[in-house]
């Protein structure tokens, strides 16, 4: 099943190009986007047949609304670290913690901050979304505590900071979408092509099969520190290799095998211009 969130925070289920708001007799008592989202799931299992039969003829089109970030702000937003075997391939599983405040939706415009970063990068990534919260909970159990995949763009502003968070946290840092997809819709996800473009040409494609470290692990090492929760994202990490810069006038575009594509622009008030290999070339430099 496709789920979403759209114009204002409304829940959404998609199909056939058109997208369904689910009622509150399905999820009730609950407002804020995130906590419709975790009744959502909690009772997915007991509602999924009516929320299928959601979307028909008299439900908008998908290009009548506007989508909004899939998981608005999950209590961890944990990003792996060189989880690709690539030029930059970890050993073990490892995280760094991205703030939840970063994430905005597609088709919105992320604008680069006027610090002094030696490049912006974009790196394209399947995410997890955790259906059943749990502490320390084995691999052998961990794919059975995933609700869902969704697609993550994580930007980031290099030589930044001393941290992972001062460089990847940013305001708009986080573009995720276009839309949750549940795990019953994805059979292998460790079976599934990234892409990434850069006005209109292909910087990054990949297999998700190249993860270093594959889910159940990334679940097994993520619950043993302070556990997890239903509505936290896992970011599977990037394959290294055609990672480039993005600059103002720039649209991103990542599009993942059964979750769809997500686009954003880029906007920067400096205008400061990087060539493929991340080299300053504006006369600011």
């Amino acid at each position: 099943m496709i789920l979403c969130f759209f114009d204002g925070g409304r829940l959404g289920v998609v199909a056939g190009g058109r997208v369904a708001e689910v009622p509150e007799s399905l999820v009730p008592g609950t407002t804020r986007p995130q906590d419709r989202l975790a009744a959502l799931i909690e009772s997915y299992d007991e509602v999924r047949d009516r929320l299928a039969a959601l979307p028909g003829d008299a439900s908008p089109a998908l290009a009548e609304v506007v989508l909004e970030a899939p998981v608005p702000s999950p209590q961890q937003l944990l990003c792996a670290v060189k989880n690709y075997a690539d030029d930059r391939q970890g050993v073990a599983a490892d995280f760094f913690l991205k703030s939840p405040l970063s994430i905005t939706g597609t088709g919105t415009t992320v604008t680069l901050p006027p610090i002094e970063a030696r490049v912006f990068h974009h790196e394209p990534e399947l995410a997890v979304v955790i259906g059943r919260g749990g502490r320390d909970i084995g691999a052998a159990d961990a794919m059975g505590h995933v609700f869902g995949y969704t697609g993550f763009l994580d930007l980031s502003a290099r030589d930044v900071g001393q941290t992972y968070y001062v460089k990847k946290s940013l305001g708009g840092f986080g573009p995720m979408g276009p839309f949750l997809v549940t795990a019953d819709a994805v059979p292998d996800p460790h079976d599934l092509v990234v892409e990434l473009s850069v006005n209109g040409e292909v910087r990054q494609r990949y297999s998700t099969g190249q993860m270093a470290n594959r889910i159940d692990r990334l679940i097994e090492v993520a619950s043993s520190v302070s556990g997890l929760a239903p509505g936290d994202v896992i970011a599977t990490g990037t394959h290294h290799i055609g990672m480039g810069p993005v600059q103002h006038g720039d649209r991103v575009t990542l599009a993942i095998e059964r979750i769809g594509e997500l686009t954003v622009d880029i906007a920067d008030p400096l205008r400061r211009v990087w060539d493929s290999a991340g080299r300053r070339l504006d006369p600011a430099v």
